[in-house]
Parts: structure tokens; sequence; C-alpha cells
């Protein structure tokens, strides 16, 4: 049965939280409130915040900055998941990933649609992981960011959650890497 093991200490970690936004500002973007919000509640520390335009340069920017940033784990966006012209956080931000999390948006839109039903097909929510940080693609409105957060970023991001979670993994991320170095 999947739960906390309380015999276990709570790791927190340092998360990013980024809006994608044409029109937000840090006193009005409810999105990445609740995410601060909800993380730093679970433990967690927000490492950075910061909005960025609807830009595919801009937005990749940012995130290659935290990727680079070793006091930074995970990094969360919030916005331009959808199907407009300006919605473009999924193309700039997958080129960056290594792996691809799939199983991400499968159980997102599983929690959405019990939600929100057939509406959850107007997302592009994604994930996957770049060196070594976690990157979670969110779409713009608090409730999604609650759905991702409540049904499954707090689990798997808490070190006693079983039987498995992220931050038990995180020391082993970048073996392909020093496999790597090794065969040269």
């Amino acid at each position: 049965m999947p739960g906390i093991d309380q015999n276990l200490d709570f790791v927190p970690l340092s998360i990013a939280v980024l809006t994608v936004s044409d029109t937000r500002s840090l006193e009005d973007d409810r999105s990445g409130n609740t995410l601060a919000e909800r993380l730093t509640k679970a433990g967690h520390r927000l490492g950075d915040r910061a909005i960025v335009t609807d830009d595919i340069e801009a937005i990749r920017a940012k995130v290659k900055g935290w990727i680079a940033d070793p006091a930074i784990d995970v990094i969360v966006t919030t916005g331009g998941t959808g199907f407009t012209g300006r919605d473009v956080t999924p193309e700039a931000v997958e080129p960056l990933f290594e792996k691809r999390m799939e199983g991400f948006s499968a159980v997102f839109h599983r929690i959405s649609y019990d939600k929100i039903g057939t509406s959850t097909i107007q997302s592009r929510a994604t994930a996957g992981l770049a060196g070594t940080t976690f990157i979670f693609v969110l779409p713009g409105s608090p409730g999604a960011c609650k759905d991702a957060w409540d049904g499954i970023l707090e689990a798997q991001l808490d070190y006693r959650h079983r039987p498995c979670n992220f931050v038990e993994i995180m020391p082993r991320l970048d073996e392909h890497l020093k496999r790597g170095k090794l065969k040269a």
C-alpha cells in the first residue's frame, strides 16, 4: 500500500517555480503562489521564483540557468501548456529533457479528468529529467497546480513515500555521465 513511512526522516529539496505569462506579476500570480505555498508547507525550500513571458528563448534561458545551478533540485513551471499561439512552454522545455517522464502526463490527466472531465485534453502537461534536475511543466491554473502537487508531486518529492519516490534516486541520476567518463 503506498504511503509515508514515518520511520524515515523527511529530506527537504530546493524547488524553483517558474510562471510563464504575458500578464502576471508576482503580486497576482495565483498559480505560482499556490505552488510556493504548497511546497514550503510540505517542508521544501523555495529555491527561486520567477515570471517570464510566453517566449521560447526566455523560458528556456531561465530553465537552463536553474538546471545548471547545483542548489536547485526540482523545477516546476506553470503556464503556457495550452494550444494558443502564445502557449510554448513544452516547446521551450522538452528539448532540454535527457529523459522524458511519460507517466507524469498520464497520471496528471487521470487526476484532472476526475475534476474537469474531457477538458483535460487541452493541457500539454509534461515532465522530464535534465541532468540531475527534475522538471515538471504544469498548466497555468491554480486548480491544475493543486491537482499536480497534491496528487503527484507531494508524494513523489517526499523521501518517506513508499514504495518509491524521486528523492531516493537523486544520488544516482548522473550515473550515465559518470559511466561515460569511465569509458573515456
